[in-house]
């Protein structure tokens, strides 16, 4: 998830004051949601009724959009490119690639944003309890010497060894893990009959969503890291060991770079069924030996940007991200994919006779930085956002990420994936007449099981767990479509993963959000009225982030 500048370890306390102040500022009758909500599984058996879809026109040149298997040939190509990591050779490789589709769909001042970023990279890893070695794979962006700083360190050719702990799911006692490599179990924390709290709308005709399994399954983006890990640190432990508890057979486990853990420590993640054993075998006097060396180098950042002027400098930003830590098919190959597939579209439908440049103009960017701090999405909000005159005024945002096939962890922990879509939500923050188009385009490109989220109280804290995090928390009225399947962060996010079925739906869809955007005077896109938003915005960034 990502915020608005670097800066982003004073969430929290600060959040919740934030988000307290300005939620004051709504006034009453902009926010149609006021109502008492009915539980989770209530939402999901009930007929929605917040918001009545309205079918929307459909795209206007269906002959100029991308098909799925066109869409999917694009996703083969960013995985050829992987690892995609941030300042990699295949990281840059993948930045030109984008750009150079990106002119060959016919957008201008197609460039890069660039943004300070690091990489990070281990190597000589090596766990063992009481002498015996242990499959483990280095939490990411471990054993750092800090967030802004280039390092090398290593625990030496005769490691670190240290007396263990087993905290389980529980919070460390600073007197207990002082000195000591903390066993730790790493919970996901946000099910979907969470999410259902915030549904306005849901189509899913097959009652997928119905499913116990489905319903309190909890992606692996949302945990517990970020509240155990600063204990274990303050306790003045020396390592710590992360047993995946709630993942399939893997410790493949590609965190993201939490900047609210600055990870000074030497950590590793070991599977579910490593854990128990490890567990099983733990004496009163065992000990652990750590041997990593880490190395983080800094390097740049690109996003990269393309523009369909329009007759103003009113924008619509189309997003995703398009780096990686594994193969990414599904993240974000498929994220990258789609944003690439609507800028073809639109780039053709520029080209047609009699086209009419529209009046908003239009943005197409894939981030950089999703997994190694944001440093590009805060650097792109304070030039396009918080400056007092940006090149741009973008009024809406539209993202995509994660197209993929449903997995579920099997009795033996083993991965099962399913012939149907991982559930989705689309997090947004538009006005009545927007929301009313986008539950009509799910209904008539059939995206099963998707729900619309309200965003608005996510805007006004601490945003939502999507890669548009930046806009929402930048007050931009925005449609971020987003799921969780359990491969997302592992190895196996592997082209077999891709819902291809559902990829060229998911750009139709699109086009007729972003062609209601167009259609829509700019002040009336979100839910929030722009004066309101203007103060929501400079409190949060004076509460949040001491200013832009």
């Amino acid at each position: 998830m990502s915020v608005l500048p670097s800066s982003t370890s004073r969430l929290g306390a600060r959040a919740l004051i934030a988000g307290a102040a300005v939620l004051a500022l709504l006034v009453p009758g902009v926010h149609p949601a006021a109502a008492e909500r009915p539980s989770p599984i209530a939402r999901l058996t009930a007929a929605p009724t917040q918001v009545k879809p309205t079918t929307p026109p459909r795209p206007r040149r269906q002959d100029l959009l991308p098909s799925n298997r066109e869409i999917f040939s694009t996703v083969r190509d960013l995985v050829g490119f992987a690892p995609r990591i941030t300042g990699s050779p295949g990281g840059r490789r993948t930045a030109a690639y984008v750009a150079d589709r990106f002119r060959r769909a016919g957008l201008s001042d197609v460039h890069y944003e660039k943004a300070p970023a690091y990489w990070w990279r281990s190597s000589d890893a090596d766990l063992r309890i009481d002498g015996k070695r242990i499959p483990a794979t280095p939490i990411r962006h471990s054993l750092i010497a800090g967030f802004d700083k280039e390092s090398h360190r290593t625990l030496g050719p005769k490691g670190l060894t240290a007396p263990i702990v087993d905290i389980g799911a529980t919070l460390p006692n600073a007197t207990d893990v002082e000195g000591k490599i903390v066993v730790f179990d790493l919970k996901f924390l946000m099910p979907l009959a969470v999410v259902a709290l915030a549904s306005e709308f849901l189509w899913d005709p097959d009652g997928q969503l119905l499913d116990p399994e489905a319903l309190l399954g909890a992606n692996p983006y949302m945990t517990n890291y970020g509240t155990v890990m600063p204990q274990i640190i303050a306790g003045g432990a020396v390592g710590a060991i992360g047993v995946l508890s709630d993942y399939f057979e893997s410790d493949d486990y590609h965190n993201e770079s939490y900047r609210q853990v600055e990870m000074k420590l030497p950590g590793f993640w070991v599977s579910p069924a490593t854990g128990a054993k490890l567990r099983a075998s733990l004496a009163s006097d065992s000990q652990a030996t750590m041997h990593l060396t880490t190395d983080r180098t800094r390097v740049v950042g690109r996003t990269v940007v393309g523009l369909l002027p329009g007759r103003t400098k009113d924008t619509i930003m189309v997003q995703s991200h398009h780096d990686s830590q594994g193969p990414g098919a599904v993240e974000d190959g498929t994220g990258a994919s789609e944003v690439i597939a609507l800028a073809d579209y639109y780039g053709a439908l520029a080209r047609t006779p009699g086209y009419e440049k529209p009046e908003k103009t239009l943005m197409f960017a894939t981030f950089d930085t999703h997994f190694t701090g944001y440093q590009n999405h805060g650097a792109f909000a304070r030039k396009y956002v918080l400056a007092d005159d940006p090149p741009l005024h973008i009024v809406a945002n539209a993202t995509i990420e994660h197209i993929g096939l449903q997995a579920k962890r099997n009795a033996d922990g083993s991965l099962r994936v399913l012939d149907r879509p991982e559930p989705s939500g689309i997090f947004e923050n538009l006005g009545l007449g927007l929301k009313a188009v986008m539950a009509g385009g799910l209904v008539q490109n059939d995206i099963r099981g998707t729900a619309l989220l309200d965003a608005v109280p996510m805007q006004t804290s601490v945003g939502v767990p999507t890669d548009a995090n930046w806009a929402v928390l930048s007050q931009i009225p925005t449609a971020s479509m987003i799921s969780g399947p359990a491969y997302m962060y592992d190895d196996a996010d592997t082209l077999d993963k891709v819902d291809v079925d559902r990829l060229a739906p998911v750009a139709r869809l699109f086009v007729q959000i972003v062609d209601a955007m167009q259609a829509t005077p700019s002040d009336l896109i979100g839910i929030v009225p722009p004066p309101v938003a203007d103060v929501i915005r400079q409190i949060l960034v004076l509460l949040l982030f001491g200013g832009a």
